[in-house]
């Protein structure tokens, strides 16, 4: 395999901005950033709070791997954006570590940020690797 390939997940979060969910090549999958909005209807406002957020955030992550026959697992790299860091960090933090097994954790960098797009308090991007057959 080499590529690259441009994949849009079609029951995915519909993008916000001209980008692929996913950009593969040789079995990297770099992963779009997500905010917290559902892939169901894009229509309805953000889910307030940092918790529901990145609940939301995750769980689209998780849906547009799927889409490409990755999982978390998969994942070597995170990269958080938060509009609120001293405010968000730690609650963000305990929902995150949910997602992943204990002592399986991606590299990671969190950042602060003066905006995000809808006015989404966090957004975060992911870098992964499909496991060799």
């Amino acid at each position: 395999m080499s590529g690259p390939f441009f994949h849009m997940i079609a029951d995915g979060p519909k993008p916000v901005a001209p980008y692929s969910h996913v950009v593969e090549r040789d079995g990297w999958l770099f992963v779009t950033g997500q905010i917290a909005n559902n892939p169901a209807d894009d229509s309805l406002p953000l889910p307030a709070g940092i918790e529901a957020q990145t609940r939301r955030v995750m769980d689209n992550l998780v849906h547009v791997l799927r889409g490409v026959g990755a999982t978390l697992d998969d994942v070597l790299t995170v990269r958080v954006f938060l509009a609120e860091f001293q405010r968000d960090y730690l609650p963000m933090n305990d929902i995150y570590l949910t997602y992943f097994k204990p002592g399986k954790l991606p590299a990671r960098t969190t950042v602060g940020v003066t905006g995000l797009a809808r006015d989404a308090i966090i957004e975060i991007d992911m870098i992964a690797r499909r496991a060799a057959d």
